[in-house]
């Protein structure tokens, strides 16, 4: 039996991860969150044996070394972070003590039993776009904002306890992703969640802003495959991947979009921009990714009228 450890596994993206994991009867995960974000509401239903949930802070060494001493681990998912374009921008102190947690785990992985750490970077790490699509190797990493420079540290950490160490590493830059389980604070959902409430939509800036939008079983099945590759073989060992959809659509045609396709009657608000980290566009180079999931990605609107007929946390 595999056992594995999801940090952050009371999120978004952590959960749906921790879903797909539970439903292998080879895999034992260990589900960590220190629930300041994250919620025990999006922890998996399943009434299994091969599952545990314990809350735990993995910026507090002390917290996490007691988990991590008690487990002998074989894979490690860092995915515990302070997310949010707003709660970044308004904590980013907090963003940054997300970097002893990455340290932290680092730390413990490579003394014990664990054969290859997944980190959760982020398409922040590409700032403003020089160079369409996104490419993973040659896109030039130009953000300065606190959430992207600790994403960015954080594969510098991966890569030189690599090469220093010799601890394995795949390295996940996620671009927007939604889902059910995915809370108000990011657009698709808020957006969604206004919408079927015939609220207004607020928009920052004039809305030319684009973005790609990948839904969430996407994300984990390329996730989950770049794992089961592991086990085999070693594709994605010591490799970055961009996870994400790549058709890109405007922040203002999003709106538009999702209005029409649940018959609302709000209206369109914008605000002033946001000071910063609202970047022009984003778009990535979904190469590697498709070659892990091996079919084709749930089209936007195919992934609305998903998430309009099963609104879990809207």
């Amino acid at each position: 039996m595999r056992t594995i450890l999801i940090t952050g596994g009371a999120g978004f993206i952590g959960s749906c991860l921790a879903e797909k994991m539970i439903s292998d009867p080879d895999n034992y995960v260990v589900i960590v969150d220190d629930l300041s974000t994250g919620d025990v509401s999006k922890l998996p239903r399943a009434q299994g044996k091969n599952w545990r949930f314990i809350k735990c802070n993995c910026n507090d060494y002390r917290d996490i070394s007691a988990v991590m001493l008690s487990f002998p681990f074989d894979y490690v998912f860092h995915y515990a972070a302070v997310v949010g374009v707003q709660r970044t921008q308004h904590y980013p102190v907090k963003v940054l003590n997300d970097i002893k947690g990455i340290s932290n785990i680092l730390n413990l992985s490579k003394n014990s039993h664990v054969k290859r750490v997944y980190f959760s970077s982020s398409s922040e790490v590409y700032g403003e776009p020089v160079d369409l699509p996104q490419n993973e190797y040659t896109t030039p990493l130009n953000s300065r904002v606190p959430y992207a420079v600790v994403k960015n540290i954080g594969e510098a950490y991966l890569k030189s306890y690599y090469k220093e160490y010799g601890l394995d590493y795949t390295i996940f830059r996620f671009f927007n992703t939604y889902g059910p389980k995915q809370s108000r604070d990011f657009v698709m959902s808020r957006f969604l969640a206004f919408a079927m409430k015939n609220q207004n939509i607020t928009i920052y800036g004039d809305g030319t802003q684009s973005r790609t939008f990948c839904y969430v079983d996407d994300n984990i099945d390329a996730c989950y495959a770049s794992f089961r590759n592991s086990v085999i073989d070693h594709d994605t060992t010591n490799d970055i991947i961009n996870i994400g959809n790549d058709n890109e659509i405007t922040i203002l045609d999003l709106a538009k979009k999702i209005i029409q396709l649940t018959n609302s009657s709000s209206k369109i608000v914008h605000k002033p921009p946001l000071e910063e980290g609202d970047m022009n566009r984003r778009l990535p180079d979904t190469t590697k990714m498709r070659k892990l999931i091996g079919r084709p990605m749930l089209s936007i609107d195919e992934g609305i009228k998903k998430l309009i007929e099963n609104p879990v946390f809207l």
